[in-house]
């Protein structure tokens, strides 16, 4: 399993990935899952992977094989184009290994997140499926998942908002939001890659890949483990309809 998210704002993109892979309980290993595609001050394009690592990797490696002879992303015209793009490669490695994996009971399973801009475009982030049709972010659903996605959501509609929330502030959401899913789920695990893209820098803006051991995730993570609990501490005691319940009695039978 594995998580990745993007983060559409209206100054940026955010696109974070963990790197855990894993072929059962006694392999797992550590790939990468974010791609960049860059043609610096003309076009970006950042490409998020989930799924199977067979089926990813084939899709990168013919996207970029195409982007390095200037074709397909290298060419498009604005950033649907681009998803369509994704889509169609999607499709022709599922015309190649999917009755294969299918006749050994295995699901044709890859999602992908594209984020990016082109020059005179605004930037974008959409999702790809595995039939190969995108869903493009709106600044009333400005966030997109793929993988392992419920454990990091709920941080994510409670604070992420695509006017307000700032591309720095959304990165630190991205990242409580991989640290909360990796809490909960060991298949989600570090390295986690996180790009920030400025709007309109048609380049990389910012680029890092925290460790498990990196000081400033590790104060990320117990910043934010204290500010809950300091939190939950502030809220108003609960009230009872049996009122409250002193130490050592035991409380009332209930009957109907």
């Amino acid at each position: 399993m594995s998580y990745c998210l993007g983060i559409n704002t209206a100054d940026g993109l955010v696109l974070a990935s963990d790197s855990r892979t894993s072929s059962g309980a006694d392999q797992v290993n550590t790939c990468q899952k974010m791609h960049q595609f860059v043609i610096p001050g003309e076009r970006i394009f950042v490409i998020l992977t989930t799924g199977s690592l067979s089926l990813s990797q084939s899709i990168i490696t013919l996207l970029r094989q195409d982007f390095d002879a200037g074709k397909g992303l290298a060419a498009v015209a604005n950033m649907y184009e681009a998803a369509r793009v994704l889509g169609s490669m999607v499709r022709r490695i599922a015309d190649l290994d999917r009755a294969a994996l299918e006749k050994d009971n295995f699901r044709f399973n890859v999602n992908l997140l594209l984020g990016g801009q082109i020059k005179g475009a605004p930037h974008e982030l959409y999702m790809v499926y595995p039939q190969g049709n995108p869903l493009r972010s709106t600044p009333d659903s400005p966030y997109l998942q793929i993988g392992e996605s419920k454990y990091g959501r709920p941080i994510l509609d409670r604070g992420i908002s695509h006017h307000s929330t700032t591309i720095h502030q959304s990165a630190k959401y991205a990242l409580l939001s991989l640290e909360a899913t990796m809490r909960s789920n060991s298949t989600v695990g570090p390295p986690v890659d996180l790009l920030l893209y400025n709007r309109d820098d048609l380049r990389v803006s910012h680029y890092r890949r925290f460790y498990s051991h990196d000081p400033d995730f590790i104060e990320i993570h117990s910043s934010w483990e204290k500010a809950l609990r300091n939190a939950v501490h502030q809220l108003p005691d609960l009230r009872f309809d049996c009122g409250d319940i002193a130490p050592g009695i035991e409380p009332p039978t209930w009957q109907p």
